[in-house]
């Protein structure tokens, strides 16, 4: 299973804009950089490359920081001001995941702390996937496959979807998606998560 972890052009706006965003929540809290390393468990030379918007970091990696700060996933990468309907248009949503072989996760919408609600579009390339890291306590995914066939793993357990079918699982377990085969998939997620923020 592969995962790129490189900074790509397109993303680098991405990068630039949760570097910032974590160098000014963590000034704002005054915490130093091994403070927030001990709070998040990400390591402190991985978050000067973050805050320099020098790396391009997992999904997992942005959960932990996301945690740790108590807000949503979208925060980090979106302007914490937000009407209560958002329109996101085409090609505007960011690209918090890139595979290998050019497969994206998309995150296209969100909700607000303390119950956030994630939707995301994905399509993988054959030979590609992602592993996830347990979420916190109570968080669900629940995805529905469009094209291509995608194997998800939970814990031990491990099956196979087709176009059409769908899954609702818990996410406070590992877990990992992969794409089946020797054509695209193309799946949506939900991702519900409660309690977010409720101990910062």
């Amino acid at each position: 299973m592969r995962e790129t972890t490189d900074v790509l052009p397109e993303t680098v706006a991405v990068a630039d804009a949760i570097g910032s965003r974590v160098r000014r929540w963590r000034a704002e809290r005054a915490w130093t950089l091994d403070g927030l390393a001990d709070r998040s468990g990400v390591s402190r030379r991985t978050l000067v490359g973050i805050e320099a918007g020098q790396s391009n970091p997992s999904i997992s990696i942005l959960l932990r920081l996301a945690d740790a700060f108590g807000v949503g996933l979208a925060d980090l990468v979106e302007d914490a001001a937000r009407a209560q309907t958002r329109i996101s248009r085409a090609g505007t949503a960011p690209v918090l995941w890139q595979g290998d072989s050019g497969g994206q996760g998309v995150l296209v919408g969100t909700t607000e702390p303390p119950t956030v609600v994630e939707h995301w579009d994905w399509r993988m390339n054959p030979g590609e996937g992602h592993e996830s890291e347990a979420h916190t306590a109570e968080t669900r995914e629940i995805i529905l496959v469009h094209e291509g066939r995608l194997d998800v793993a939970i814990g031990q357990q491990e099956t196979t979807l087709e176009p059409g079918d769908s899954i609702a699982m818990p996410g406070d377990q590992a877990h990992a998606y992969r794409c089946h085969g020797t054509e695209r998939v193309h799946f949506t997620m939900t991702v519900l998560q409660p309690g977010v923020g409720g101990g910062n």
